[in-house]
């Protein structure tokens, strides 16, 4: 047998811990989206679109802002798994929508501390819904859509106080950038009342003209800019059957109105039979997920554009 001198047997212990500390650095890493390139940024995770677009202009390069809902459901009803939901759990800040959206983070443990309700400053403006009605679409079966309407960022003023709230989130957990968050959420500020002030000299001259919802999703905007809206439970990609259309006629009864606002593109023969009838079909798509192209800022510009149909 060969007799290894005490210096080999350091060095290699060495070598070992030096592999270790290695590997360790690069799996802590691949946790984080991005890998190691991204370890010295902010860790936020999100519970809707509108919220990663408010934290990626406020923080810029500053932070991997994940929101990990599949593009095919509705981020208000989905329910992540095990994995998410551990996902959420490392994350340095988790902004959550409120308003009752994503009820799941009330059943599951969540890091207080590092939870954000973005629109907690405006409770006391939160639309209680009435007459809640269960239904079911798609993959995510049946659903009721609570007692609180929860798409508040398509109100544009408290979108700007929910980009408000993220932006002092990140301030607190970087304050040596708060210059550069305060400036970009500035300019974010600005793009959100713009399109406030625009969808407000849109519809100034006919606020009362009737409209009908093709989701009760509209709640918000219709308050803010003063639309006469009444919704059903229609969805683009599902052809209405015979009670929908009941539903419709009877509320064109007291409601006559001659636009349907949709989510998403809807069945070209529901289009066709709605304009049969004497109502058009146009867009305002309220973005809870990311959108197929462009972002929240030119989807929301386009909703304003498909809006002048009506006005």
């Amino acid at each position: 047998m060969t007799k290894r001198k005490p210096g080999f047997l350091v060095g290699k212990l060495l070598l070992c811990g030096l592999c270790a500390t290695i590997l360790m650095a690069f799996v802590g890493s691949a946790l984080i989206p991005g890998g190691a390139q991204a370890a010295d940024k902010l860790l936020v995770y999100v519970v809707n679109y509108p919220l990663q677009y408010f934290a990626e202009r406020v923080a810029g390069e500053h932070a991997v802002v994940v929101f990990p809902a599949p593009p095919d459901q509705d981020p208000a009803f989905w329910t992540p798994d095990v994995e998410a939901i551990s996902a959420y759990q490392r994350a340095d800040l988790i902004l959550l929508n409120g308003a009752g959206y994503a009820r799941w983070v009330a059943k599951v443990s969540l890091p207080r501390s590092r939870m954000v309700d973005t629109s907690v400053k405006f409770k006391d403006q939160y639309i209680p819904l009435k007459g809640v009605v269960s239904h079911s679409h798609g993959a995510a079966g049946k659903h009721a859509h609570g007692d609180l309407a929860f798409t508040t960022w398509i109100d544009f003023k408290l979108a700007a106080g929910q980009a408000r709230v993220v932006a002092d989130a990140l301030i607190r957990k970087k304050p040596a950038l708060k210059t550069v968050f305060l400036k970009n959420h500035a300019a974010l500020q600005e793009d959100l009342l713009e399109l406030d002030r625009q969808l407000n000299a849109l519809v100034s001259a006919a606020t009362g003209r009737p409209l009908v919802g093709s989701h009760p999703v509209y709640d918000y905007l219709a308050r803010r800019y003063g639309l006469n809206i009444k919704s059903v439970h229609w969805e683009p990609d599902e052809i209405p059957g015979h009670d929908r259309w009941k539903e419709l006629m009877d509320l064109l009864e007291g409601h006559p109105a001659n636009w349907m606002i949709w989510e998403g593109e809807p069945a070209g023969e529901t289009v066709a039979k709605l304009k049969a009838i004497g109502v058009a079909s146009l867009i305002f798509d309220p973005c809870g997920n990311v959108p197929d192209k462009g972002d929240f800022l030119t989807v929301m510009r386009t909703n304003l554009n498909n809006l002048k149909k009506a006005f």
